[in-house]
């Protein structure tokens, strides 16, 4: 299987809600379109800016079902399949068709705050488990348990499976010394939409991103143009593109993008508890940035 297919841009989609707090289809058939059509080379469903805590097993079914016949294999799928019962993973990540999907996303355990021992091993059995790919995801202040240096160079070494790693602590050293202790085929993706150019200078393949779904077309000419070693260009779009990205993030993800996915006339403006929308003050902040992208 050719690992170039993840890399580039992925964009973590979110979940659109209706008023009535249902999934909107018809929202997300129109942002899989405006995805596609600004650039993207991957798509990656049930990140966390998906959602998919809060959703139903049954909406989750729903909502892969319709991704796959939309997307219609235009762009390789990636399914977000996590948590933190080892178990409970490994019943969910095999039974994820593998003749629809192209990988797996799955972060590391949360709220256990298990040991580096024992990240390792829930890999090895998540691995073993799935039909397809797993890429890996570290994302230390959402799990509050950082997968450490020798603990992503050992699953990278070790476990055949595992064909890369989201990594988005915010240490740019702790990304230098995976990146010098993983295979040279292993897929390094940044997860920190503000120091992707760092993290693509330091080799990178690409990232999985949030902003790309409000800005695929700008996101995406400015991870090309850093695989093309032309990161002075590059880094004119992400200067142009971080104050924007940081917006999305102030008050919660993915309440911002979705604030500025409305703004767009893309989708209504909700999240589901425990997460809230952004205060009108900050909403009123995104769109007087999203406007200076436009």
């Amino acid at each position: 299987m050719s690992l170039q297919k993840f890399s580039g841009t992925g964009v973590a989609l979110i979940t659109p809600f209706t008023n009535e707090n249902t999934v909107d289809f018809t929202a997300l058939k129109n942002l899989i379109e405006y995805v596609i059509k600004g650039g993207v080379d991957f798509i990656v469903v049930f990140g966390t800016t998906g959602e998919p805590v809060t959703l139903t097993e049954n909406e989750k079914s729903e909502v892969l079902e319709f991704v796959y016949q939309h997307v219609n294999e235009r762009k390789p799928i990636v399914v977000g399949c996590g948590g933190n019962c080892t178990a409970e993973v490994v019943k969910a990540i095999s039974a994820i068709d593998s003749t629809k999907f192209d990988a797996v996303l799955s972060v590391s355990p949360y709220y256990n705050k298990p040991g580096q021992r024992g990240i390792f091993e829930h890999y090895k059995q998540v691995a073993a488990a799935s039909k397809l790919p797993v890429i890996a995801y570290n994302v230390p202040s959402r799990t509050g348990c950082n997968v450490e240096v020798e603990t992503a160079i050992k699953i990278a070494n070790e476990i055949p499976n595992i064909i890369g790693l989201k990594e988005a602590s915010p240490s740019v050293e702790q990304f230098t010394y995976i990146k010098r202790g993983v295979p040279a085929d292993f897929l390094l993706i940044s997860g920190d939409d503000s120091i992707v150019v760092p993290h693509m200078s330091l080799g990178a393949c690409g990232a999985i991103s949030v902003t790309a779904n409000a800005q695929p077309r700008l996101y995406s000419d400015m991870i090309r143009l850093c695989l093309e070693q032309k990161y002075a260009e590059a880094l004119e779009i992400h200067l142009k593109l971080i104050e924007f990205t940081d917006s999305l993030f102030t008050e919660g993800s993915p309440a911002g993008v979705k604030a500025a996915l409305k703004h767009l006339g893309l989708v209504q403006n909700n999240v589901r508890l425990p997460l809230v929308p952004v205060t009108p003050q900050h909403e009123q902040y995104i769109q007087s940035l999203l406007k200076q992208l436009i």
